[in-house]
């Protein structure tokens, strides 16, 4: 089935027909069950031609540019994930976006502008109930705050220059705190289907509810907020 037209091509690794010799599938017989393997094998490779087509060719990597580049956050794949613990059993989580904004980056001389839009009201934990209840006026206060914003300068590099840190202002609720994010991976590529370079990776970071004004059902639901921030940001 072929993608529509408002789907946008994805990156990533090729998928390419086996060695000569090789065998298109061996997991079947490499469990025990080796009566199946002749059919997996068959429509493993059925499946891999019937794709090739769709699949464009492996992102190339980009070299670091001589001087700062502004990149404009794609929302596609720029959303927060947030964890709290709940009555010290369960972890409760939700995803918030997706997130817009840009960020300048010059990694030659390791330095950095970050500016993000958060829809908090866009909040969504899969049950409609506690959604509705993280918005009222005690917690999120959606109503009269629909979007957080982080806005960072301070941007610490790696030796190859890719983004270690962010720390910078987080505002909640219409009150601002520090707020870091730590990469757990970060990397930048030349998209051969946009004709762009992408940079980006994921974040994480903790905020403590109670310095927003969100002292709501504490003990039994946590005060430290758990982020993850998953970002890739498109160059001109």
């Amino acid at each position: 089935m072929k993608p529509s037209s408002s789907e946008r091509p994805v990156s990533g690794v090729p998928l390419t027909a086996p060695r000569a010799g090789a065998r298109p599938c061996s997991g079947a017989a490499a469990c025990g069950d080796r009566a199946l393997a002749p059919f997996v094998g068959r429509l493993g490779l059925a499946i891999l031609c019937a794709c090739a087509g769709l699949v464009p060719a492996r992102a190339q990597s980009v070299a670091v540019p001589a001087g700062p580049v502004t990149y404009t956050l794609d929302p596609a794949h720029t959303w927060v994930t947030f964890e709290v613990q709940h009555f010290w059993t369960s972890t409760v989580r939700g995803r918030i976006g997706p997130v817009t904004g840009e960020v300048t980056i010059d990694r030659g001389a390791r330095t950095g502008d970050l500016r993000l839009r958060i829809p908090v009201d866009t909040v969504s934990s899969g049950l409609r109930i506690f959604d509705a209840r993280v918005k009222e006026p005690d917690l999120l206060a959606t109503g009269e705050y629909p979007e957080a914003y982080f806005v960072a300068t301070r941007f610490t590099f790696d030796a190859d220059g890719g983004v270690k840190e962010v720390r910078g202002e987080f505002t909640l609720r219409g009150v601002g705190q520090p707020l870091s994010l730590v990469a757990q991976h970060f990397a930048c590529r030349h998209d051969e289907a946009l004709h762009k370079d992408v940079c980006g990776g994921d974040f994480i970071g903790a905020l403590r509810r109670h310095e927003f004004g969100m002292s709501f059902g504490e003990p039994f639901v946590a005060d430290e907020v758990r982020l993850v921030v998953q970002v890739e940001a498109v160059a001109p």
